[in-house]
């Protein structure tokens, strides 16, 4: 199991250009990489290299029975991640107080620096805290805001931040203001209009999710928070479902704040995540949970969590380690390549709609499906009973069908008995339908 972690240590590559074959590897393991393979290839080649996508899977320990494509939710962490949090809790429990608060809490301001790094930000953006829900309640709780301000999102949003802005209206007086998105959607400047039409001289903050995680929707971030600031609106972006996926630097998106969830793609322990904050709005934002300078301009301000899992958090370090070693872009080819290789192969099945593009910039590995005639939990459970898939059912809003993640640590031929399945309860239903019109 250590030489395939050194393997991918050594091959920590620019995913965003070539990828070259490492020049050292063990003698004793054989590389998942044949010889023809040796020099330049781009992200896409590597999305359809079953060898190398093989390996990726033998660092995961997932269930080889139940097949799990709800990775939107929660994503499994390699076994390497794994090992570091058990190492780090077993050391923890030698001397709580000790090793917690003088030993593992001085790896924070690493750790830190190895997040902006793939965040492509200052460590003086970033907090470490426990999800995405944390970090945008930080910031929608902290905002200094008055009777009468106007904040913008859709009804598409997640439910917790959609929870988060309605108490502050209830308790403050401020003014939502929702769109409904008809989703999915291709068209950048639709997106863009619909928010830009809702602005008015009172609004104050626009809540944009960068990926809508019920059906994979990819939102102009930048676009919308261009206008934003145009109007001196400040930007939310709820980015749960885009960091370690998608292929970006946080600050291109534009917006002022952003959170996200380090158990979805990164892979990183459950309950880890991350706030960033534009330098100069941390002073602007007051500290959720107690601290000697709540409306001070340190980041730090926002970690005064009291006593939590150190070790969940020194193996968030371990998560990027190895996602690097993945490269970012070309995670995001494999797993919008895996999405696609499903929905085209049940696209043209009777009664089967799609309802996320198959466009990379429109959507990324999420998939939202519907069969005619059924109802959402009627798909979901056949699929989980019958066929022992685990995806997730959704029905919120004017969205309803099947949601599909696959992960990098899928193949095609996983996906193949979901396209089988899918299709075998069409048919099913289609049948039913038919013989009960007669």
């Amino acid at each position: 199991m250590s030489t395939r972690r050194n393997f991918f240590r050594q091959t920590a590559a620019a995913a965003t250009g070539a990828l070259t074959l490492p020049q050292f590897l063990p003698e004793t393991v054989a590389s998942p990489i044949s010889t023809a393979d040796v020099g330049l290839k781009s992200a896409a080649q590597w999305a359809q290299d079953e060898d190398f996508w093989s390996w990726v899977k033998s660092e995961y320990t997932v269930s080889p029975t139940l097949l799990n494509l709800n990775n939107g939710g929660v994503c499994p962490q390699p076994k390497v991640v794994q090992d570091a949090h058990i190492r780090f809790y077993q050391y923890c429990n030698e001397a709580p107080s000790y090793y917690m608060w003088r030993i593992l809490d001085q790896g924070r301001e690493s750790l830190r620096e190895k997040l902006a790094d793939l965040g492509g930000c200052s460590p003086e953006e970033i907090a470490i805290n426990r999800n995405a829900t944390e970090g945008l309640n930080t910031v929608i709780f902290g905002l200094n805001l008055k009777a009468g301000d106007e904040v913008v999102l859709t009804k598409q949003d997640y439910p917790n931040m959609l929870n988060a802005w309605k108490q502050r209206e209830k308790r403050d007086g401020i003014k939502l203001v929702f769109l409904d998105l008809e989703l999915p959607s291709e068209d950048d400047k639709y997106l863009t209009e619909q928010y830009v039409k809702a602005f008015t001289p009172r609004t104050k903050v626009v809540h944009i999710t960068h990926m809508i995680n019920w059906i994979g929707q990819v939102m102009p971030v930048r676009k919308i928070a261009d206008e934003a600031h145009k109007r001196g609106i400040e930007v939310i972006a709820d980015g749960a479902h885009s960091f370690a996926l998608f292929d970006f630097k946080i600050p291109d998106l534009g917006a002022d704040y952003y959170a996200t969830s380090l158990h979805k793609w990164l892979c990183a322990p459950f309950g880890s995540g991350m706030l960033y904050i534009k330098q100069n709005k941390i002073r602007n934002i007051w500290a959720l949970l107690s601290n000697n300078e709540p409306d001070g301009p340190d980041i730090r301000k926002f970690e005064s969590l009291g006593t939590r899992s150190f070790a969940s958090e020194m193996a968030i370090g371990t998560a990027v380690d190895f996602h690097n070693s993945i490269g970012t872009a070309r995670k995001f080819v494999r797993a919008h390549y895996l999405k696609n290789y499903w929905m085209e192969r049940v696209k043209d099945v009777p009664g089967v709609k799609l309802h996320t593009s198959l466009k990379p910039e429109f959507a990324g590995a999420v998939g939202l499906f519907s069969i005619d005639g059924m109802k959402t939990s009627e798909v979901d459970g056949q699929l989980l009973n019958k066929y022992k898939i685990h995806t997730t059912g959704i029905d919120w809003e004017n969205i309803h069908g099947v949601r599909v993640t696959p992960h990098v640590y899928h193949s095609p031929k996983d996906l193949d008995r979901l396209v089988v399945a899918i299709t075998q309860i069409a048919e099913k239903q289609a049948v039913a339908s038919k013989q009960k019109k007669s």
